[in-house]
């Protein structure tokens, strides 16, 4: 069990982690605590955007559409590389989820199918939601990539948490197909080799 991250420790890791981190605004109180708990915090969950365009999806991101209000992550990480902080608590990214995957994160095991969805991923994991079309078309930059793998590691090497501990959307909610476009298994390996260093 692992009490979240204070807003200023969770910057201070993605820094040290060597990443480009842009705050946005209010950051560090913007969530939705009023709507439930944050923690503890058992993982990492990586997101695609459907977005195109850096600052309309970092400001969809903090906002939210109206039918989903903001943040919807906790970092967004553009093509560029950079990560963008536009929330710090309980954010609308995970919803509901398998909670044989929740175990599995949690006991850091293989992850079993996802095949039901009751259960508050918001509460549990942090997120980052990545700038990308989700086609299966639209590139990823290296520069991206590398920046989810640093991000995470960030939040995996303050909490003692190996690569198992990171998972995709479409991991854990049943038809989610998020992120689209690399594999989970693939950036976890880029995770557990930087976490060797």
């Amino acid at each position: 069990m692992a009490s979240p991250m204070s807003a200023r420790a969770f910057l201070d890791a993605l820094r040290e982690e060597g990443l480009t981190v842009v705050e946005v605004g209010d950051w560090e109180r913007h969530n939705r605590n009023h709507k439930g708990p944050w923690g503890p915090v058992h993982g990492v969950m990586i997101h695609h955007t459907v977005t195109q365009g850096s600052r309309r999806t970092v400001d969809l991101c903090r906002s939210g559409p109206p039918e989903l209000p903001g943040p919807l992550c906790h970092g967004v990480i553009t093509k560029d590389g950079r990560v963008h902080l536009v929330g710090h608590g309980r954010a609308n990214h995970a919803g509901l989820g398998d909670p044989d995957v929740l175990r599995a994160v949690i006991a850091e095991k293989r992850l079993p199918p996802d095949n039901t969805a009751d259960t508050d991923g918001n509460r549990y994991f942090y997120g980052f939601e990545c700038e990308n079309l989700g086609d299966g078309d639209d590139p990823w930059p290296e520069v991206q990539l590398e920046a989810i793998e640093k991000a995470a590691a960030a939040l995996c090497r303050h909490h003692g948490w190996t690569e198992r501990s990171v998972i995709g959307h479409l991991e854990w909610q049943p038809g989610k197909v998020d992120p689209r476009g690399f594999t989970m298994a693939g950036m976890r390996e880029r995770i557990r080799d930087r976490l060797k260093d």
